[in-house]
């Protein structure tokens, strides 16, 4: 049984838009046509008023922390809310699960089909189980330079790593934290571990990420003090990304998250150290304002042909976890992007940033990307009102 489904408005996304678009889709939901309306009998038709996307792709979240909303204050910085995440992460287990299993409704409520999600633990592992999303799990290491430790932070999350793979028919990778707190040791250890799969690191999410690395100055020498931790094995680099890039690979995918600091400059060398085509840089805007009040220059990322996708974070560092809220926010402060571009964004290009564009990310033939309905559509553009809500 086939469903014909139309919209004012249908974005395929790698081609043209169709106005009175129709997309029809097998008991599968796999997509075996797409038309104009005049070609149906319109008694055959479900339809939309408002445009058909296909799913959106969250390309970076930390499901295990949504029992933290709330507890950590907005416009704090980083630095801060980190201590404030470490201080109050500690909760029943039964607590954790109930919230994961709620936020994963969220998100799937919303019209996100897959997750990039990053693990320390085990917790969201029963509810990956239940296959609702496609997940790409990044089991995440750190040793925060403290090399004597670095073998027990191996054997820690390798436990994490392997208690995913039994039995579990998503994706997996072994990835650093962030350049700031991962040693040389640990960088090698996780990168000759995960070959030609997408590795995901969090990239200049603050200024003092880079001043650590240039003269060892800014909060993070701080940070290191409070937890009385020594420095000396951080090398020096004119930026934060030159170390990591030190160590990470062409032969995989490799997913830049946050940035909110990252300028052309960065971009164009980490172009010459790593295939552009399968270098990603993913924003989260509603998380930068939560914890830093600040958006990265997405015109950087514009002149410099950068693939860009799309993520929540955290419930913990979020009000939502809605890719298209994410999409208003943009529009909200940056209104020279194109809705357009940031669909491709939101679905395509996370697609490809995960290794499920033969799947996901658009609207062709033999594809089973999902359908997404955004409605309140004024003079042929999302309003305040709008919404996104998942059809199949």
């Amino acid at each position: 049984m086939y469903r014909k489904i139309k919209a004012d408005i249908v974005y395929p996304i790698t081609s043209e838009k169709i106005e009175n678009g129709v997309i029809v889709v097998d008991e599968n939901l796999v997509i075996q046509k797409i038309d104009k309306a005049s070609a149906f009998d319109e008694a055959e038709l479900e339809i939309y008023d408002g445009i058909i996307v296909p799913g959106f792709v969250n390309a970076h979240c930390h499901l295990e922390l949504s029992h933290l909303k709330n507890v950590a204050q907005t416009g704090t910085g980083l630095i801060d809310f980190i201590g404030q995440v470490i201080k109050n992460r500690n909760h029943s287990i039964e607590v954790i699960q109930a919230q994961i299993q709620q936020a994963e409704q969220q998100m799937l409520s919303s019209g996100i089909v897959a997750v990039g999600d990053i693990s320390n633990t085990t917790d969201t592992f029963q509810q990956k189980q239940k296959n609702n999303l496609k997940y790409y799990t990044f089991v995440e290491y750190f040793d925060l330079f403290q090399t004597n430790n670095t073998p027990n932070c191996i054997q820690q999350y390798d436990a994490v790593f392997n208690a995913m793979q039994p039995n579990f028919s998503n994706k997996l990778s072994k990835v650093p934290h962030a350049p700031y707190s991962v040693s040389k040791e640990l960088f090698e250890y996780v990168i000759d571990g995960a070959p030609a799969k997408t590795i995901s690191i969090h990239n200049q999410e603050i200024v003092d990420e880079d001043l650590l690395f240039s003269n060892k100055s800014g909060n993070f020498i701080k940070f290191y003090n409070q937890l009385q931790y020594s420095t000396n094995q951080i090398p020096q680099y004119p930026k934060s990304i030159y170390y990591a890039l030190d160590f990470l690979s062409k032969n995989n995918i490799n997913l830049f998250v946050h940035n909110t600091n990252t300028t052309k400059e960065d971009i164009e060398y980490t172009f010459s150290k790593l295939h552009q085509d399968k270098t990603f840089w993913c924003t989260c805007p509603n998380a930068n304002l939560y914890i830093e009040n600040k958006l990265p220059s997405y015109k950087t990322f514009l002149d410099t042909n950068a693939q860009v996708c799309i993520g929540t974070d955290s419930l913990t560092s979020n009000w939502q976890l809605s890719i298209f809220e994410e999409i208003k926010t943009i529009l909200k402060y940056c209104n020279y992007i194109e809705f357009e571009k940031l669909l491709t964004w939101a679905t395509i290009n996370g697609a490809k940033a995960l290794g499920w564009e033969q799947e996901l990310g658009s609207f062709e033939l033999g594809k089973k990307p999902g359908l997404v309905h955004i409605n309140h559509i004024e003079n042929g553009k999302i309003s305040i009102k709008s919404e996104s809500k998942i059809i199949i």
